[in-house]
């Protein structure tokens, strides 16, 4: 079903939304239970220095990822957890609601991926915005380098 927004413009449906952050998955070399879970359940992984957990284990973290895909229109595919300079940062990987910038959501370069996220900042939420991250990609797990 499409919906179109104010512009005019059509927005994707969370179907689509899913099966694009799915391929995401694959590209970034996810471990395969990882990205089953996601297609056949819906379940999320955030990730620790590589390792892989259920969001659903987190229950403020798996609140906080579905407040912003409803504030926000996008699908969360994978998270990413990292102190940096003592702040407690969580990014969300995300597929917009904007079928134009999907090849512009994760791309290659080097040893790792530039992705789109929404980057909250637990310890200040005042710091939390949209913008890319870069990501690397090991053992079938991601991190955040910066």
């Amino acid at each position: 079903m499409e919906e179109t927004a104010k512009s005019g413009e059509v927005k994707q449906t969370t179907p689509e939304q899913k099966a694009k952050a799915a391929e995401y998955l694959r590209k970034l070399g996810i471990f395969k239970p990882y990205i089953d879970g996601f297609v056949k359940n819906d379940n999320v992984c955030f990730f620790e220095r590589f390792g892989g957990f259920w969001v659903y284990q987190e229950p403020e973290i798996e609140k906080k990822m579905r407040e912003i895909e409803e504030k926000y229109g996008c699908k969360v595919y994978a998270i990413t957890h990292e102190k940096i300079e003592g702040d407690d940062m969580w990014s969300f990987l995300v597929v917009t609601d904007h079928q134009a910038e999907w090849d512009d959501l994760l791309v290659k370069e080097d040893n790792g991926f530039y992705a789109f996220a929404y980057t909250w900042n637990r310890s200040y939420d005042w710091g939390s915005e949209f913008g890319d991250v870069f990501v690397q990609s090991f053992g079938g797990g991601i991190r955040r380098v910066w």
